[in-house]
């Protein structure tokens, strides 16, 4: 007889498939994952009356889910809390959302020198005003990752109208994107809009560049709104291929009760 050895700790691969069993009961995977679930009493297998069997979460797996959502909710910063604000309306108005996206984007030339994006030849001269191409030799890639990240949700590329949310939760972020150009070219390059997401008061939508929207934020973050204070300049863009690829290994976020969730994020190599 084995001598008694205290239950495997329990991580966050216990979590995420405790997560997709509540999602859909499913056919046992039969790996070390779930023999966890089983000895701890968070999951039950049972047999249908054709004899199969499938994975159910029992009482005390739900209480495991409810507990670690709960705890994830109070380690939210406020930057993530309005992220996730401007996620759920972008949703309500029929996009598809990603938040925290990894994705190379191009940058011409160095900082002081301002660039079009995805399609050069489709940028109006009105953004870009004295610089209306690529200058050869100068452009670098760098990873952008934008707080938001929606296209409409429509089956005509043409009709996708790609956006970016950038959200600063308090004036000293703002201020230092602001003085980071590259960074702000290379969301430029990823999308027909990018927009600037803050509370109201901690900057003047004069502040910030007049290519980028304005959306602030009044009140708290439990019972407050947002306003459109500016809207951006749009310009048409293509999505390079990089983008498709990324937008392919994500998941876009999803509305479940009165929150978003998003179970895995995407990232573009080399």
């Amino acid at each position: 007889m084995l001598p008694d050895s205290p239950p495997a700790p329990l991580g966050r691969a216990h979590r995420t498939r405790l997560m997709q069993i509540w999602r859909s009961a499913g056919w046992p995977c039969r790996d070390a994952i779930e023999i966890d679930l089983l000895a701890a009493g968070l999951a039950s297998l049972r047999t249908t009356p054709e004899g199969r069997e499938t994975l159910h979460l029992t009482e005390a797996g739900v209480q495991c889910l409810a507990l670690a959502r709960q705890r994830n909710r109070r380690a939210l910063s406020a930057h993530d809390r309005l992220a996730e604000k401007v996620a759920l309306q972008l949703m309500n108005a029929g996009r598809v959302v990603w938040r925290e996206l990894s994705l190379r984007a191009r940058v011409e030339g160095e900082a002081e020198m301002p660039t079009a994006p995805c399609s050069l030849e489709l940028a109006p001269a009105a953004l870009w005003p004295k610089h209306e191409a690529a200058i050869e030799g100068k452009a670098s890639w760098r990873m952008a990752r934008p707080d938001v990240f929606s296209v409409r949700n429509t089956s005509v590329q043409a009709y996708l109208q790609p956006v970016v949310h950038e959200v600063k939760a308090s004036r000293a972020d703002l201020l230092s994107d602001l003085r980071h150009e590259a960074k702000r070219q290379s969301y430029q390059w990823l999308c027909c809009e990018c927009h600037y997401v803050f509370p109201a008061g901690i900057a003047d939508p004069a502040e910030i560049p007049p290519e980028f929207g304005v959306w602030l934020w009044h009140g708290d973050l439990d019972g407050g709104q947002l306003e459109v204070a500016r809207p951006a300049r749009h310009v048409a863009c293509d999505l390079p291929f990089a983008v498709w690829m990324a937008l392919a290994k994500a998941t876009p976020l999803r509305i479940e009760g009165d929150e978003p969730t998003q179970a895995s994020l995407g990232e573009v190599g080399d």
